[in-house]
């Protein structure tokens, strides 16, 4: 079965009370019982809703797995699956990571035992030199937000696999639809559903998929257990969002690369970072493990004076946080997705104060190109 007859029916099936094609919104917070023990697969809706396990089962088979659990949101996704690792614990954790991640890492889970080492996983000699013998999860993000760095994600896994460590990978960048980790060996892929897989701006969640079955019990105690669920209504929304991520995908694709190349050869652009690029030093590897290279483009314009001058006289692209949307979003990873960041880790892998990203939008292309070009003009 292709990824778009998945993405549409995968989960999907007509309601059986009344034929209706579209899951629908199970806005229930209880549920009859017919007895005592006898139910319908259903009993308290923290526990089991229907319209989140459809969308459950969409998402987990858009990324080849077997499980899937949905949370409230990105975060609460990648926090409960650090819950597979306790107190004494080590994590090996791409350097590069978003600033959300960092900042539950090390300012939250850190105070709970759990040790965490930040390195280079662009090479996988890196990850391998990192390992100890606590260690039991190295946590990729790859491209990494918001320079674009890829880790070879077989490489990785074959080295942790080695060790007995399993790999988690964010893939909120890329989707399923232009990557998928587990066909490289990775254990635990997570999402922000709130980005492309929803896709329309107007939802918060999470989503974490598995194959092995015993992580996956505990991960579903953990979503029960904690409680932090994704609603029916925010389910709903991802489940409209998927059924067009084909399509979607695309055109951020093709959007993304013409905007890059546009961007290289603008005189007020220092660099940019872009996998599609062939001057990114990592383009091959992303063609192996990528089917595209996705709507993440980000650029340095040299200081922040600059950046904040293109920031500010842009008209069509939106000045905001967040990612994946129909709209073109533009933001400054220094100060804000990323401002959690040490300054010191922010300089070494390249956040300066300067770089400027850009998810790429459906809008017409030219449109997306004419609106930068009048900003950086002004630059």
């Amino acid at each position: 079965m292709g990824f778009s007859t998945k993405a549409i029916h995968a989960g999907n099936e007509p309601d059986p009370t009344t034929g209706a094609v579209t899951v629908p919104i199970y806005q229930t917070s209880t549920y009859a019982q017919e007895g005592l023990g006898k139910h319908k697969g259903f009993e308290y809706a923290r526990t089991q809703n229907p319209t989140r396990l459809a969308l459950e089962r969409n998402i987990a088979a858009l990324e080849g797995a077997k499980f899937g659990y949905a949370f409230a949101s990105g975060m609460a996704a990648i926090d409960a699956i650090l819950r597979l690792v306790h107190a004494g614990d080590h994590v090996i954790v791409s350097d590069n990571t978003y600033g959300g991640t960092f900042r539950l890492f090390t300012r939250i889970l850190s105070n709970y035992g759990i040790e965490f080492s930040f390195v280079d996983t662009s090479d996988a000699s890196n990850v391998e030199a990192a390992i100890k013998d606590n260690t039991r999860m190295v946590f990729l993000e790859t491209p990494t937000n918001p320079v674009m760095i890829i880790s070879d994600l077989q490489a990785v896994s074959d080295v942790a696999h080695a060790r007995g460590v399993r790999v988690v990978c964010d893939n909120t960048f890329m989707s399923p639809y232009l990557q998928r980790p587990m066909e490289f060996g990775v254990d635990i892929v997570v999402h922000s559903t709130t980005k492309y897989l929803n896709g329309h701006s107007d939802g918060v969640g999470g989503v974490a998929v598995l194959n092995d079955e015993k992580d996956a019990e505990w991960l579903g105690f953990v979503q029960n257990g904690a409680g932090a669920i994704l609603s029916p209504f925010d389910s709903w929304l991802v489940l409209r969002g998927t059924k067009t991520l084909a399509v979607r995908m695309e055109q951020h694709d093709k959007s993304g690369r013409a905007i890059a190349a546009f961007l290289e050869e603008h005189p007020k652009v220092e660099k940019i970072y872009y996998p599609g690029s062939l001057s990114h030093r990592q383009h091959d590897l992303a063609k192996r493990q990528q089917k595209g290279f996705g709507g993440m483009v980000a650029f340095d314009v040299g200081s922040l004076e600059r950046a904040r001058t293109v920031l500010e006289a842009v008209r069509l692209c939106t000045l905001a946080e967040s990612l994946g949307g129909v709209e073109t979003l533009i933001s400054h990873p220094a100060t804000m997705t990323h401002a959690s960041v040490l300054v010191e880790t922010r300089q070494r892998i390249g956040i300066t104060d300067g770089l400027v990203r850009i998810s790429v939008g459906l809008e017409d292309t030219e449109d997306i190109i004419a609106d930068l070009d009048q900003a950086l003009d002004k630059a």
